[in-house]
């Protein structure tokens, strides 16, 4: 397997931003979710926070990598045996997807730059990872104004993206056990793709 994507799967690059990407995704829905079963004040809520906040950065930095690479590396075609609507609806939750794990953390990022504390992110404890500059900046009554629509933003593309996952995998599932054809496979590293036709 070669690390570029070819004309029927995807590459090692792809495989493996594609999966890591996905698994810190779905982490951090489930951390998200968890925030409202903690107390306010519980400092084990501090640390989830913290790490919620260190994984959306992660997820954001890996995002633009992937689109860079993709950009350079074009995709496995679509088999030609699919109808014309799911392949734009397959296209569209692609480029959806794309949108909203670089949206998703960069309005978190945003949000966190407008708090009161003006505490920069502590990403895994390792170091400080810095406000975003022209809103951290700004005077306290001005942050306090974007920091509510950042928060509403930030939860609506969240569920957008909860949504997005469970159209994405019965997507995948309808590819696996009804049209079985290898469009599952192009992205499971070790198994065997047939050549289009």
């Amino acid at each position: 397997m070669t690390s570029a994507n070819t004309r029927t799967r995807y590459g090692t690059v792809a495989m493996t931003m594609h999966w890591i990407i996905a698994a810190l995704v779905l982490t951090n829905i489930y951390l998200g979710l968890s925030f409202e079963y903690y107390p306010k004040g519980d400092p084990t809520l501090f640390k989830v926070v913290q790490i919620h906040k260190s994984i959306g950065l992660t997820v954001l930095v890996l995002s633009v990598l992937r689109l860079l690479w993709r950009l350079v590396n074009p995709v496995p075609p679509l088999p030609a045996s699919m109808n014309a609507p799911l392949k734009f609806l397959a296209r569209a939750t692609h480029y959806l997807f794309y949108f909203l794990i670089i949206a998703i953390p960069l309005s978190g990022w945003l949000m966190v730059s407008t708090s009161r504390l003006g505490l920069p992110t502590s990403y895994f404890g390792l170091f400080d990872w810095p406000n975003v500059g022209f809103i951290a900046n700004m005077p306290l009554n001005q942050r306090r104004l974007w920091h509510e629509p950042l928060e509403t933003t930030h939860m609506l593309l969240a569920w957008s993206a909860i949504v997005l996952v469970a159209i994405h995998v019965a997507g995948a599932l309808y590819h696996q056990f009804v049209t079985r054809d290898d469009v599952l496979k192009r992205m499971l590293p070790g198994t065997q793709v047939k050549e289009q036709g």
